[in-house]
């Protein structure tokens, strides 16, 4: 029979059985604990957590154990569906600050009163890749975020590129399908390097502006804390009036705009699986909170009949230069999630989500999404009741008569679940009721009219121009990131064993710029390209040098990673004023060794390294010092993965800063003098920066 007895030192209680000891050791007096009791969901005491409910010491487990099988219920059911996209995911909580108020334009609260701070979770995403899938590959991200108003919750659905593969809802399967893992072999994961995706969206010319942004550097950005955000669609913004403003979404990040550089971002993928989700839960823990500030493009129907492409077309952009953002607000993310799965996991976001004062566009993309987001949460959330869990619940009163339904978590009172009804006590209503004053109006057509005319399946004539504005983003684009697109084609299309599919993307890239296709198709080894036809005739766009991530990049080293290379006898007095120099400029060094234990430094004190030389890569830090005495040089000469730290930092255009007795490890990687590479007296200046006029001598580029 099973015993119980207190152990030799009368502490602990240990329950034994005739095969052994199989209780875990458990402090006496927490047995009377009623604050830190075990119980069952329902709040049943749980006497043993350790052992099934058996019939005999060796006998079957009996169905009746309540315990068991609760518990093992549970744990079947701890995962739900991923997301089919954007199942990657890091959430963190903040605040919406209103800079000035929007009453002329809306009539939505939270654009009412200047300094007023509206309560925000923020969900970033990779597109392509399921949950387990890594951080840096090349992808779309998504930045949704929810306002909690108190009109109701407003979900801002976009993605940190601002158009998108298709101009209809009735592709998105489709485009997903293909860009997934191949139905067959179930890989490639996270990618869109491979035969599918490529004969998808060779044979959809309407992709091609948003494969132009897919293949430069947006796509691999350095962190979510350093990328835009784009509400993607046109929207309206209605005033108390009931007049309309055409708005397009805009999220400007204060530490600018910076992306990887393609090899460093493979090599991330190795080095840390994790590197946007630790970088921006550490950022945030250490008081470092990210910031965005909202910029609207506000424009009237005369406007957007005078632009030589159709708004409403979510493959296209406004260019800024043409209509400037106006800057009404900042986004400040200052609180990481308690636990991942409740918050980020179970988070719902839905572009119908909208409050009075913000309206929708026939943007036939967007009239998909107001549908399929809300199908989609019941259905992976299991319940029509997933608005009631707590990150998703608004936080101002929510009032109706739905009731019922799986996991029901409220208990409405009352007799009343219609309306209308007379149920209610004498001088008061059975119930919530509508208001035609405070509650939400769709906006009327412009002219006063409802919209009609034939049932079509037909698209708007200014959607059939597929290619000005991919040639517009070509134009705007520095000649190093015009090589990192062109390489990038290159790479993504050498991995599709399909022959009919490149040479037909190329031709549609006949369309873009002559010269892109011709250096896409050297890359590949084609003969020369033929032009594919055009639906319709390209028009010309001037440059719009905003959408540059290099001519926009700020110089700084706020919010940079500095990864500061150390051996026995490094400089102490070296290594502790760089270390102060990049606190002040708001900069997070971090000090890296052979050995994570203790180094010793010249004046014979010792400091331990934040990290470990081969686990600690360059590529996990935007600048790099290194702080030798000869004798460590000459040791770390010997290392391979301290060349290969060195190596990889100069290849990555990332400012280098040594001290004299350094040198040695940088001739040993072969990095050459300029001006990127510097004395320490300098490297603060120098590091906030890459250098991209470095990259043609040491990479081959298309």
């Amino acid at each position: 029979m099973a015993t119980k007895r207190k152990s030799e030192t009368g502490q602990f209680e240990t329950t034994r059985g005739n095969g052994g000891e199989t209780h875990q050791q458990i402090p006496a007096d927490a047995r009377h604990d009623e604050a830190n009791h075990l119980t069952t969901n329902q709040g049943i005491h749980v006497s043993d957590n350790q052992n099934s409910l058996k019939a005999g010491l060796r006998g079957p487990t009996l169905l009746e154990d309540f315990v068991l099988r609760e518990k093992i219920f549970h744990f079947d059911h701890e995962r739900i569906p991923e997301r089919i996209v954007h199942a990657r995911g890091s959430g963190a909580h903040g605040f919406f600050e209103l800079y000035e108020p929007l009453s002329d334009i809306t009539r939505a609260d939270l654009f009412q009163r200047a300094g007023e701070k509206t309560p925000v979770f923020v969900r970033f995403s990779t597109v392509a890749g399921g949950a387990g899938s890594v951080d840096t590959p090349r992808d779309v991200r998504g930045f949704a975020v929810k306002f909690y108003t108190k009109q109701g919750n407003w979900d801002l659905v976009g993605n940190n590129i601002p158009v998108f593969f298709i101009q209809d809802a009735m592709k998105f399967p489709d485009l997903v399908h293909a860009v997934k893992m191949e139905a067959d072999r179930a890989y490639p994961q996270a990618a869109s390097a491979h035969d599918t995706f490529w004969d998808w969206a060779s044979l959809m010319p309407e992709s091609t502006h948003m494969l132009m942004w897919a293949m430069s550097d947006r796509a691999i950005p350095r962190s979510l804390r350093m990328m835009q955000g784009f509400g993607i669609h046109t929207f309206r913004l209605v005033n108390e009036a009931g007049k309309s403003t055409f708005v397009k979404f805009h999220w400007r990040p204060k530490l600018g705009i910076q992306s990887l550089i393609w090899d460093e971002a493979l090599k991330l993928q190795a080095a840390d699986n994790d590197y946007h989700r630790r970088d921006l839960f550490e950022a945030i823990a250490a008081g470092q909170y990210p910031e965005w500030e909202l910029g609207l493009q506000l424009f009237d129907e005369a406007f957007a009949a005078s632009l030589p492409y159709d708004v409403l077309d979510a493959t296209k952009i406004i260019p800024e230069e043409i209509l400037p953002l106006k800057i009404v607000g900042r986004l400040v993310l200052d609180r990481n999630p308690d636990n991942f799965f409740a918050e980020t996991e179970q988070v719902a976001f839905c572009p119908a989500n909208i409050v009075p004062g913000i309206d929708f566009t026939n943007d036939p993309l967007l009239q998909g999404r107001l549908f399929s987001y809300l199908d989609t949460q019941k259905s992976r959330l299991g319940t029509a009741n997933f608005h009631q869990l707590p990150i998703n619940a608004p936080k101002c009163p929510a009032m109706n008569f739905q009731r019922d339904g799986q996991m029901q978590m409220h208990v409405p009172k009352g007799r009343a679940n219609y309306e209308p009804n007379s149920l209610g006590e004498a001088g008061e209503i059975g119930g919530p009721r509508e208001c035609p004053v405070t509650g939400f109006r769709t906006f009327e057509n412009a002219q006063g009219h409802s919209e009609q005319g034939e049932k079509l399946r037909i698209r708007a004539e200014l959607f059939a121009d597929h290619y000005s504005q991919a040639r517009l983003f070509w134009a705007s684009q520095t000649s190093s990131e015009q090589a990192h697109i062109a390489s990038a084609f290159v790479f993504e299309l050498s991995k599709v064993s399909l022959e009919q599919v490149p040479p037909r993307m190329v031709g549609n890239l006949m369309n873009v710029d002559q010269a892109l296709a011709g250096r896409v198709a050297s890359g590949l080894g084609l003969g020369a390209p033929h032009r594919n036809p055009a639906a319709r005739a390209p028009v010309a766009l001037a440059p719009s040098p905003a959408l540059s991530i290099q001519q926009n990049m700020k110089k700084t080293l706020e919010g940079r990673h500095v990864g500061i290379l150390i051996a026995d006898g490094s400089d102490a007095k070296a290594i502790f004023n760089l270390v102060e120099a990049l606190n002040q400029a708001k900069a997070k060094p971090f000090l890296v060794a052979s050995r994570i234990g203790e180094t010793k430094l010249s004046d014979g004190s010792a400091i331990r390294a934040d990290g470990q030389l081969l686990g600690s890569p360059s590529q996990m830090f935007d600048a790099v010092a290194i702080i030798l005495s000869k004798e460590g040089a000459a040791t770390l000469v010997r290392e391979a993965a301290a060349v290969q730290w060195v190596m990889d930092a100069f290849g990555h255009l990332k400012a280098i800063g040594h001290d004299a007795s350094a040198k040695a490890l940088l001739d040993k990687a072969g990095v050459q003098d300029d001006a990127g590479t510097t004395d320490l007296t300098s490297f603060i200046k120098a590091a906030g920066r890459r250098y991209f006029d470095r990259e043609p001598k040491i990479r081959m580029l298309a």
